[in-house]
């Protein structure tokens, strides 16, 4: 059956609720919400935006942590045609002033712990005339708004007051959803999504282990297979992969379970207390501190319940996943593969080695500088493509939207930034992010690679591998290391270490150790602050 042009998640979303309204749908911070709850609070919220006037196709930054007006607030804006901007809440105010200006946010549902940072950018914020605080609002956000002519409400006072009831107009699968990227490397960009396109890409189409459902009908009449599925979502919200699986599990009628702060030993007391089957997490910047915890608390949290581990929109070392297996033997490892601009790409599979495969497929493939399709078995370097489903563009920004979603062959693609070669049986060897390549006197090293060797080094807890300024070379690689506690290794240790495992242009000639390598709430790599970290002193 083919794809339906009409697909809409809030329509999706309603019809799961109305299939299994007594099922658990979330659990944040212990407390538990059924579908037709759920579905009542985020009626209310998109009420309560509209009434505030928020208006179809209006962009809304949600500046929250995992909180359930966070998740209102997106079910909400889906009903109402809204658009959620995903905030992260670790910003500073001139990287929020930037976002709510790039986005043309025209309100925000802010967490009070978070008001006066909005209180700051106020003045740079044109377009933003609506503040809706969850919490007290500071003395400073008030003053702020009254200054501005800007609408202060009470999320806690004014949501009660709302109707939830459904009583909204028609969607459409052309209503329109932003994923703004992580920024790892640059400024964050607001990738523009159909909601059709959303809900076949993003959300494996109401199916994530199977053929695509092709109305709202379908996937409810399959969400009752749900209720077994407790799910353990450590992700923030503001991140693509929360989002995704948050919305990918609804689809199936499961139970989403949440914390608002990121805490290893309380996310495994909750996976206790719920009997969660399945743990999803992104990348090792969540993963290793969950399994560490997991290790040194094996005698008094019990996690057998689990039977599936998934990672996504990160890399996931092979150290911790074999650390997980020694714990968990049986358990099903899944690490998935996507990015703000392709969705979900498929699962990544790892050899012994730590190579980084992706199965080959229809919606993937590798092309060259001049976007011609690189032949399996050529040793040849390229750019993943994604094609399908995929964005509009990037919002305000014609000029990458061209670049990143040129039409090859007569079909418009998504050009990712990860490099990657074809092997002779049509698989995809993952390289690593384009962005962060390394060139060295003209070998090229992605960092992924030295990564994966120096976190599994035993006193090694996490790294970043960087470039850096090398007057011989152009660039020299180095790397940024925390220490577990209690262990030390020399800089000479570890290159040593390195040295027996790659080919010596991609061993670190400088390790730096600090106490915490620097990540986002949602553990993405900042590869800005790793440049900055290795850069000598008089560059």
């Amino acid at each position: 059956m083919s794809p339906n042009p009409d697909m809409n998640e809030a329509d999706v979303f309603e019809a799961v609720a109305d299939a299994v309204p007594d099922n658990r749908a979330v659990t944040i911070d212990g407390v538990t919400y059924s579908y037709r709850e759920f579905d009542e609070v985020a009626n209310r919220m998109g009420h309560l935006l509209q009434a505030n006037g928020v208006e179809p196709g209006n962009h809304v930054a949600l500046f929250m942590r995992n909180i359930i007006e966070h998740l209102a607030s997106m079910v909400g804006l889906m009903k109402i045609r809204g658009v959620g901007i995903n905030v992260n809440f670790r910003y500073t105010e001139d990287e929020l002033a930037y976002l709510f200006a790039d986005s043309d946010a025209v309100a925000t549902v802010v967490e009070a712990e978070y008001a006066d940072k909005v209180a700051a950018i106020l003045p740079r914020c044109p377009e933003l005339r609506t503040v809706l605080c969850v919490g007290p609002a500071t003395e400073a956000l008030t003053s702020a708004c009254a200054e501005r002519g800007v609408t202060l409400v009470d999320v806690d006072a004014e949501l009660p007051k709302q109707s939830s009831e459904r009583d909204f107009g028609p969607r459409s699968g052309d209503d329109t959803w932003v994923v703004y990227t992580g920024g790892t490397t640059g400024f964050p960009k607001g990738v523009v999504w159909r909601m059709a396109d959303y809900y076949y890409a993003c959300l494996s189409g109401g199916n994530p282990y199977g053929d695509p459902h092709n109305s709202p009908e379908e996937v409810a009449a399959n969400s009752g297979n749900g209720a077994f599925l407790n799910v353990m979502v450590s992700a923030p919200l503001m991140h693509g992969a929360g989002t995704f699986t948050l919305f990918t599990f609804f689809n199936l009628g499961g139970h989403i379970i949440m914390q608002r702060d990121f805490d290893p030993v309380a996310i495994l007391k909750t996976i206790e207390e719920y009997k969660a089957g399945m743990l999803v997490f992104v990348g090792d910047g969540m993963g290793v501190p969950i399994i560490d915890a997991m290790a040194e608390n094996w005698d008094q949290i019990d996690v057998t319940s689990l039977f599936a581990v998934a990672s996504g929109g990160g890399i996931w070392s092979k150290a911790s996943r074999d650390k997980l297996r020694s714990l968990l033997p049986d358990v099903i490892v899944r690490d998935n593969f996507g990015a703000s601009e392709s969705g979900n790409d498929g699962e990544l599979q790892m050899s012994g080695e730590g190579e980084v495969r992706l199965p080959a497929g229809p919606k993937v493939m590798v092309v060259d500088d001049d976007h011609n399709p690189i032949a399996p078995g050529s040793d040849e370097v390229g750019f993943l493509v994604r094609r399908g489903h995929i964005p509009l563009g990037y919002y305000g920004d014609e000029e990458k939207t061209a670049r990143t979603f040129p039409i090859i062959d007569g079909e418009r693609v998504s050009v990712l930034g990860d490099m990657a070669r074809v092997d002779e049986d049509g698989s995809i060897v993952f390289l690593g992010r384009g962005s962060g390549c390394i060139n060295t006197g003209g070998e090229k090293v992605f960092p992924e690679e030295v990564e994966q060797i120096l976190k599994s080094h035993p006193s090694v807890l996490d790294a970043l591998v960087a470039g850096m300024p090398d007057p011989r070379f152009g660039q020299a690689v180095a790397a940024v290391v925390s220490l577990r506690e209690g262990e030390s290794a020399s800089e000479e240790e570890i290159q040593e270490f390195v040295r027996g495992k790659l080919a010596n242009y991609k061993v670190p000639k400088r390790v730096v150790e600090v106490e915490q390598v620097k990540r986002s709430p949602a553990g993405k790599a900042d590869y800005r602050w790793a440049k900055e970290q290795v850069a000598p002193a008089d560059a």
